[in-house]
């Protein structure tokens, strides 16, 4: 599974936020992995002071990813053209690179959006 920038914040935070079904999934998985556009969509956030980290975004997203065992997949040029080629019903660009990847790796997302279900992929809220 990949956890959208929302589910990564919560499980930073604690995990409170996210659903007992999502957390149960995220615990019992043998790997769970956020996108490299996460880094991203959080250091744009930081710096626009719509999200208030403890530490510096780089240092930040270490530590979680560290804490978390998580592992980052990177963005590659099929995924960036797959983000492209998806159906207009998702705006966001990094949401859009997020789907792209987890279609590329047959991976459920943890979000809230349920806007992620209707591009054909499991969506764990």
């Amino acid at each position: 599974m990949i956890l959208d920038t929302c589910a990564l914040l919560w499980l930073a935070e604690g995990g409170r936020r996210l659903s007992k079904e999502a957390r149960r999934r995220i615990e019992s998985a043998p790997l769970v992995y956020i996108s490299a556009i996460t880094g991203f969509e959080i250091g744009i956030k930081y710096r626009k002071g719509k999200l208030v980290l403890p530490a510096l975004p780089a240092e930040w997203l270490k530590a979680v990813v560290t804490r978390h065992d998580l592992t980052v997949i990177p963005l590659d040029e099929s995924i960036c053209v797959a983000a492209t080629e998806l159906p207009p019903v998702h705006q966001d660009p990094c949401d859009r690179f997020i789907i792209a990847t987890a279609k590329a790796h047959g991976l459920a997302i943890v979000t809230a959006d349920a806007r992620f279900e209707r591009y054909g992929i499991e969506r764990i809220c």
